[in-house]
């Protein structure tokens, strides 16, 4: 299988939060690879807007949408109590910033409807679904639309699942990568898959199973960790942390900066910010928190102004610092520098 897809072995990561900026993606481009704007956190009319401003400057790019976990937008009495205790229990940090806690928000869908009926009217090239798979109709009405649809997927189980409902390409996350997980079966089910060592072997087993095209991602870094997943049967690399520092990237320059920083020594996942598994910095914020219930997006709401104050301080301890294991490789400057240095060592790209 080659990278005849996309054209590149080298995807630059949907980032959502203001990382994958339309600045961002037209850079990914121009240097040889595929970029993807995050309809994650925007509304529909954010999402067309960044859509036009790619466009106009002729590159290549997908959209990656957030799937809505509809048993979240209505939990049961007990999840609500949690996630109450769990807004007490921020008490704290609004004092120590001086901001106020939003009440507790359950009926955020990320605008899912107006951004699919918005791109099945205006079409883009790709378009990636992370946090769980939309509907089989959906799926066939994208592809009729013209759009191919990516799946992100994290076990063997996933990746079937996927492939049933129509997905002509399949994102393999592993454990390593940085910012959410995009598991959408429970990690204890018989279904899923146990963890795997390294991205490659996750890819192999995946790619034993299902016969579409695989894109892998996770603590992919340099050009061993492109050669590997790609001799592991992967049609390219989807690499987000490795760019995060970039020039182009949108990230905060407090984010940027922790990931150079020798403060922080190592990652976890945590649902602390959002509410949903996510590999970040170990900071305090992380440690404090580290028995938070899963509960996204209303986590996130909740966290949202937390995370603003402590972004204006320049407080980095209770900050998302969003990483992949492979952080510390992660360099600053132009997204070219960084794709062509990754291209230049790579044997199979």
């Amino acid at each position: 299988m080659t990278g005849a897809i996309f054209g590149t072995r080298i995807i630059a990561a949907p980032m959502a939060g203001g990382t994958s900026t339309s600045r961002f993606v037209q850079a990914a481009h121009h240097a040889g690879g595929v970029g993807f704007l995050a309809a994650g956190y925007k509304g529909v009319a954010a999402m067309e807007a960044e859509i036009r401003e790619v466009r106009s400057a002729g590159a290549r790019f997908g959209m990656n949408l957030f799937v809505p976990d509809r048993a979240q937008l209505n939990p049961p009495a007990p999840v609500r109590a949690a996630l109450e205790d769990y807004r007490r229990s921020l008490e704290p940090d609004a004092r120590r910033y001086g901001v106020s806690l939003p009440e507790l928000r359950l009926d955020d869908d990320d605008e899912w409807q107006g951004k699919v009926d918005s791109l099945l009217a205006d079409p883009v090239e790709f378009v990636s679904f992370t946090f769980g798979l939309p509907e089989q109709d959906e799926v066939r009405a994208f592809k009729l639309a013209g759009s191919m649809v990516i799946a992100t997927v994290t076990s063997k189980a996933e990746a079937l699942l996927a492939v049933e409902r129509g997905a002509d390409v399949v994102a393999v996350q592993h454990g390593s990568a940085g910012g959410h997980s995009g598991a959408f079966l429970a990690p204890g089910s018989a279904a899923a898959s146990p963890t795997h060592r390294t991205t490659a072997e996750l890819v192999a087993e995946v790619r034993a199973a299902v016969g579409v095209p695989l894109v892998a991602a996770g603590g992919i870094m340099d050009s061993a960790g492109l050669d590997s997943v790609l001799a592991a049967g992967a049609t390219a690399a989807q690499l987000g942390t490795a760019f995060v520092r970039s020039d182009e990237s949108g990230a905060r320059q407090l984010h940027k900066d922790a990931l150079a920083s020798p403060v922080f020594t190592d990652t976890r996942l945590t649902r602390a910010f959002t509410g949903r598994q996510a590999r970040a910095l170990a900071n305090s914020f992380a440690r404090d928190h580290e028995d938070a219930p899963e509960g996204y997006p209303a986590i996130h709401h909740l966290t949202a102004p937390i995370r603003a104050a402590a972004a204006a301080a320049g407080d980095a301890e209770r900050l998302n610092l969003w990483a992949g294991t492979g952080w510390r490789q992660a360099a600053a400057g132009p997204v070219s520098a960084i794709m062509a240095g990754l291209l230049a060592g790579s044997k199979l790209s």
